[in-house]
């Protein structure tokens, strides 16, 4: 008999190559389903309801596999905590009927960006979040990231190797706020390309500089062209928060988490 169980899962994504799994190794993939591999006695197969770059973050990934073997779900936590680096853990682990998919039940995904803003680099937050060290206009960025919300064709924020079917994506949200010297970057949409926020962070970044107004991302989005727009920005302050399920799943969404719990 095969079981699905899905599984919660949180991870620094400096130390990897992200999370897809490569020929050369040392992605959170291959981390994750050696140590399933552990505890089932074979190889388990997992896929992820969003997959993230190199230095990427995440703080509720949700990954699913079959599992062939019979193992209390303490097993697929603690003992699988247990062979995972440091930088990776397993919060939750839970059955699921045959028909959950962790990428194609997600009606919705969340991620979160953290910009320190200040003169000085940063130190305790190192690899953590993105920094820039001048004066950002947090007023015009909020004006900007109101004008992204709907649905638009985001070429001009598309990465050149992004293998979406199309560009246009429905965002619901796009919040811009700051607590102390962290400017936080809340984007939540149906689905994302690749590199969307980073280079939506790059262009409010511009924006917040006073290198253009609000009104630019109006233009970049009628123009669809990604050469227009500002510079991918660093993978550092990348967090994905998480993909959105129906209820009727009835899965954990920790409202614990680093992000939700320190950051309200």
């Amino acid at each position: 008999m095969v079981n699905r169980i899905a599984l919660g899962v949180e991870y620094c994504g400096t130390p990897f190559r992200g999370w897809q799994s490569q020929a050369q190794g040392g992605t959170v993939q291959d981390a994750l389903e050696f140590a399933l591999g552990q505890i089932a006695g074979q190889h388990v197969g997992v896929i992820c309801a969003g997959r993230t770059d190199a230095g990427v973050h995440a703080s509720h990934q949700v990954v699913h596999f079959d599992a062939k073997v019979e193992r209390p779900l303490s097993a697929w936590v603690r003992g699988v905590n247990s062979h995972l680096p440091d930088s990776v853990a397993v919060r939750w682990a839970q059955p699921v009927s045959e028909e959950f998919h962790a990428r194609f039940s997600a009606r919705g995904r969340r991620y979160r960006y953290l910009l320190l803003n200040r003169p000085q680099r940063p130190g305790l937050w190192q690899g953590r979040v993105g920094w820039y060290h001048g004066a950002l206009d947090l007023a015009l960025m909020q004006d900007a990231a109101g004008r992204l919300r709907g649905e638009h064709d985001f070429s001009a924020f598309r990465a050149a190797e992004c293998q979406a079917k199309t560009p246009v994506k429905i965002l619901w949200r796009a919040d811009v706020r700051q607590q102390g010297s962290l400017i936080i970057l809340d984007f939540e949409a149906s689905a994302f390309l690749h590199h969307m926020v980073r280079n939506l962070v790059g262009s409010l970044v511009r924006i917040g500089r006073r290198e253009q107004p609000p009104g630019w991302i109006d233009e970049l989005l009628l123009a669809r062209d990604r050469k227009l727009a500002a510079p991918t920005f660093a993978a550092d302050g990348l967090y994905f928060r998480g993909p959105l399920y129906e209820a009727h799943w009835s899965l954990p969404d920790p409202e614990d988490d680093f992000l939700a719990g320190v950051l309200k």
